[in-house]
């Protein structure tokens, strides 16, 4: 058996795949931020009432018990930042969405993560992407920032791949 090497992963060395039909242009791998990359599942608790005896005198019947199982699993939604350019292909996914065309729209994406030698550690596979937010950082003449520019994604399902 070999033993295994592990290294920290840093939080900048990624890139983000994400194809829009219809456009030529390059937008997967720019983002310069990626939030919300979460997968959560329910917790249920129910009660039931045995017919224990309990209590002091132990003459009291019914002992209330509580116990948890699994519910549904849910993926958090994505929100992606980027310098704005140019490219229309973001605000036009956005818009074929907000025109009634959302189920024609959903995108796959990954996101992958690199070690310090650019190897591929990790990779994280979202599916059913489409946009539900478009926003752009407020401007000022007297700001020498980029413009950035945010889209937030509902998606399906999240999970870790090989």
């Amino acid at each position: 058996m070999t033993d295994k090497q592990y290294e920290l992963l840093t939080s900048s060395r990624y890139y983000l795949e994400i194809r829009v039909d219809g456009s030529d242009d390059r937008i997967d791998g720019y983002f310069m931020e990626c939030q919300g990359f979460e997968r959560t599942q329910e917790a249920i608790e129910f009660c039931q009432v045995t017919p224990q005896k309990w209590g002091k005198d132990g003459n009291s019947v019914g002992r209330v018990a509580r116990t948890k199982i699994p519910g549904n699993s849910h993926s958090g939604n994505l929100i992606l930042r980027r310098g704005m350019t140019v490219s229309m292909a973001v605000w036009d996914w956005f818009s074929a969405v907000e025109q009634g065309n959302w189920a024609k729209q959903r995108r796959n994406g990954d996101l992958t993560l690199y070690n310090q030698n650019a190897i591929e550690q990790a990779r994280f596979r979202f599916l059913g992407a489409w946009p539900i937010k478009y926003k752009i950082s407020d401007v000022s003449a007297s700001n020498s920032e980029f413009e950035i520019e945010e889209m937030e994604l509902v998606i399906d399902e999240f999970s870790r791949i090989k």
